[in-house]
Order: structure tokens, then C-alpha cells, then sequence
């Protein structure tokens, strides 16, 4: 089986969380359990769980000259990313502010910091798409910057997936040059103005020939425009921190189409990928290696370890 060559175009951040019993509501304020610093970032998180994953990650972005900076490319080089797509630039690094419930949801507030410095044309992303079968991008960088990416990606042939967090309106440039969007339900419902599942993954379809729906403790669906559709159950397991498992999902379904396995096995790769990040705390702390996804995939479906 071919390794696959993934590109990353996308937020690098550090995130700064707090363990608490609940949220507190406006005006209020709650005891927290204790409180930790761990390099993520939508982008960097999904650079990370691809090249657990097994997948040679390439990754394009901004930091800046402060220890933080440091400490994130550090542990994307440790996780085996290449990182000579990210830049250093004269701007605090990105932060995310994030409380995580004793049940495991979280809040997030992000401060974009080096990321916002990321435009168009985006330096390193010729280089980065290079023999890449998949980019994968977010909305945690300037708008134009991510349109850039795909649209490079689309004329290379490079496959497009899209993770539209945090939501906003995607315009028509954007979507022609996507090929597989990956909501959350909260994000498809907001996107569409639909609370239906199916109904918000019906209306994306007439924009992009692929769309998987991630529903958290309920799998995720997905929708094609050749009338392909399929739920994929989610694992039964005890959440303890949900930050990131979108991320470490979509780097590791990635890694599985880049593989040129069919959607559906992908997508139990996948889940399987994410089910293990969710029972440990942290983003880039939480992502699965390869031999831990094959485990538990093997373990969910009755077969003995390859």
C-alpha cells in the first residue's frame, strides 16, 4: 500500500486549557480542576493525526518568534511533520482558550495571532502540494489564504478536503475547488439553516460531490453525488476530552483515501482514529499512531491484530 502525501494548510495555535466541572454562564465564575498548555491548532492537529496516522505530512502556516512557536513546531517535527512550509513571523503565536466539562464538551475562543498574517499568494504552497494526493484546510486562517489553497489544489488535481470550522459563510471560489467538506453537525446545521442531519448534508451536496457529517457519539454520515450513502456508528467508548477528535478524524481519513481505500473503509478508519482521542485529554496529546488505529479497528471488528 502506497504512504500517503498529505498537505496541510492551516492554523497552528497554543492551546491553553482549563478542566472544570461545568461552563460557567455570563457573569459567572466556577473553580477549575487545573490547567494545562498543549500545541494544537486546527491545522497542526490535523498535520499531527495524518502523520501518526502514517501519512507524509507536509504542513503550511505561521508562528511566531515567541517560545510558543517553538514548542509547536517542535512537536510537529517530533510527530514527523515537515515543516519547512511554516513561517516565523514578528506576531504572537495563535492561542486557544479552551474549557473542557468534566463529561468531556468544550468551549473554545481562538485568538489567531501569527496565523492572521497568512495570505495570498501563500508562500510554500507550490513546494507543499508537490506530489500531495490531499490538502486539507480550515477556516482558522484569512479567508483568501484558504481559497488560494484550494484553488492550487484543484488545478494540480490534489484532492480538496474542507473542515468549515469555525463556521461561516463559504463562498461560491471556495466550494467550486472543494471536494469532500467534513462538518459537525452544529457546523452543517449553521451553514444550511437546516437541524436536520440528512436534510443540511442534502443541501451541502449541491455544492460539493462529497459530504461527511461528523455527529460526535453518533458516527457521522456520509453523502456523495452519485447517490452513495452511509452512516458510520461511532465506537462506544468514555469520553474524558473531546477537544480535537474532529481534527484527528479528518487527518486520518486523509491518510486512508491518500491509501486508496474506498470511502466506507476510510471512514472506519476514521472513526476508529477518533474514538481513541476522545479517552485522552489534550489535542496533539490525544491523536492515535497507526498501530493503535489498526488495533482497535481489528478489536471493533472481531479479527485478530495484522
Amino acid at each position: 500500500m502506497a504512504r500517503a502525501r498529505v498537505c496541510v494548510l492551516g492554523s497552528a495555535n497554543m492551546d491553553l486549557v482549563v478542566f472544570a466541572q461545568r461552563a460557567p454562564r455570563m457573569g459567572e465564575t466556577v473553580h477549575g480542576d487545573r490547567f494545562v498548555t498543549i500545541p494544537g491548532g486546527k491545522g497542526a492537529n490535523q498535520a499531527i493525526a495524518a502523520a501518526r496516522a502514517g501519512g507524509d505530512v507536509r504542513m503550511i502556516g505561521a508562528v511566531g518568534t515567541d517560545p510558543y512557536g517553538d514548542q509547536i513546531l517542535a512537536v510537529l517535527r517530533d510527530a514527523g511533520v515537515d515543516v519547512t512550509g511554516v513561517g516565523r513571523v514578528e506576531e504572537t503565536t495563535g492561542t486557544a482558550h479552551i474549557l473542557v466539562e468534566h463529561g468531556g464538551d468544550n468551549s473554545i475562543v481562538v485568538v489567531p495571532g501569527a496565523n492572521g498574517t497568512v495570505h495570498a499568494p501563500v508562500p510554500g504552497l507550490d513546494d507543499g502540494l508537490a506530489g500531495a494526493s490531499h490538502l486539507l484546510l480550515q477556516l482558522e486562517l484569512p479567508l483568501d489564504a484558504v481559497v488560494a489553497g484550494a484553488k492550487a489544489a484543484r488545478d494540480r488535481g490534489v484532492t480538496v478536503v474542507l473542515t468549515p470550522a469555525p463556521a461561516q459563510p463559504l463562498p461560491d471560489d471556495l466550494l467550486d475547488a472543494v471536494d469532500v467538506l467534513v462538518p459537525n453537525e452544529h457546523e452543517a446545521a449553521i451553514l444550511t439553516g437546516e437541524s436536520d442531519v440528512e436534510a443540511a448534508a442534502t443541501k451541502l451536496l449541491e455544492h460539493v460531490p462529497h459530504v461527511v457529517v461528523t455527529q460526535g457519539a453518533r458516527g457521522a454520515l456520509w453523502l456523495s453525488r452519485d447517490g452513495s450513502r452511509h452512516h458510520v456508528p461511532a465506537t462506544k467508548v468514555e469520553a474524558r476530552d473531546t477537544t480535537a477528535a474532529g481534527d484527528t478524524y479528518v487527518g486520518a481519513l486523509a491518510v486512508a483515501l491518500g491509501e486508496g481505500r474506498p470511502m466506507i473503509e476510510a471512514l472506519s478508519w476514521a472513526a476508529a482514529a477518533a474514538a481513541l482521542s476522545v479517552q485522552r485529554e489534550g489535542a496533539s496529546t490525544s491523536m492515535p499512531h497507526r498501530a493503535e488505529i489498526e488495533a482497535a479497528l481489528a478489536d471493533a471488528q472481531g479479527r485478530p491484530v495484522s
